[in-house]
């Protein structure tokens, strides 16, 4: 991927490691696009970036991800860049009253939405690359988050899929790996004491110009080539 002059849609770009892309493509001389549910925090994020473009969009929405490909294709047909960054994560039990409501959300943003964005993105004649964003837990379970583990496992397996699949049509894919890093998915506070977006945007820049299309940092390296009884002992420690 080359890693300047490109016009870039990241979905939920307006935090986390989505806002952490965001600035770095920037800085980097592209174009981005962010969209996201919530106007008051995508305007936050242009008035801080004024060369951001944002788009409100709930991607939820079967008809709002339509929308927004027909906008994308309609204003910016030369969008080259897919980032599926958008993500929710719950801590729950089986026995919540609401853990089918909160799983089906979960499968929806995480699975259905960039699968669905992925095909009609793909219709563009510009598009070039596609970067996923899967997550350390597609690799070992952590139990208190247990949908969004299925979820992202699930995400990097269609991931590996796609990369072969996209072969024909001279379309890059990247799975960007992250480990648990300083932002609010799941809830404030939870991942306080884990290290900074910043440094985990730097790591995976570097091997970005490299050439490398699979992007993990600091633990997520580890899980990525671990050994199943790596992954079994890592799954006891988890979930002690």
């Amino acid at each position: 991927m080359k890693l300047t002059n490109n016009k870039i849609l990241i979905t939920g770009g307006a935090s986390g490691i989505g806002l952490g892309l965001t600035e770095r493509f920037i800085q980097e001389n592209n174009t981005v696009i962010i969209c996201g549910r919530r106007q008051e925090v995508l305007k936050e994020v242009a008035d801080k970036f004024p060369s951001v473009i944002i788009k409100v969009c709930d991607l939820t929405s079967e008809a709002e991800r339509i929308d927004l490909y027909n906008w994308v294709s309609k204003n910016h047909a030369d969008l080259n860049v897919l980032v599926n960054n958008a993500g929710i994560q719950n801590w729950m039990e089986v026995s919540d009253n609401d853990f089918y409501e909160k799983a089906s959300a979960e499968i929806t943003t995480n699975i259905l939405a960039p699968i669905h964005l992925t095909t009609l993105f793909t219709n563009l004649p510009a598009l070039n690359t596609i970067m996923n964003v899967t997550s350390g837990l597609a690799f070992v379970q952590l139990t208190k988050v247990p949908v969004y583990c299925a979820t992202k496992a699930f995400f990097h397996s269609f991931t590996l899929s796609l990369r072969h699949l996209l072969k024909s049509k001279n379309i890059e894919v990247i799975e960007v790996i992250p480990p648990a890093l300083n932002t609010d998915l799941g809830g404030k506070g939870l991942h306080d004491e884990h290290p900074a977006v910043s440094d985990f945007i730097d790591a995976i820049f570097q091997q970005l110009k490299e050439g490398k299309t699979e992007l993990t940092f600091g633990f997520s390296a580890m899980l990525a080539k671990a050994t199943p009884d790596v992954i079994n002992g890592m799954f006891n420690k988890l979930n002690a």
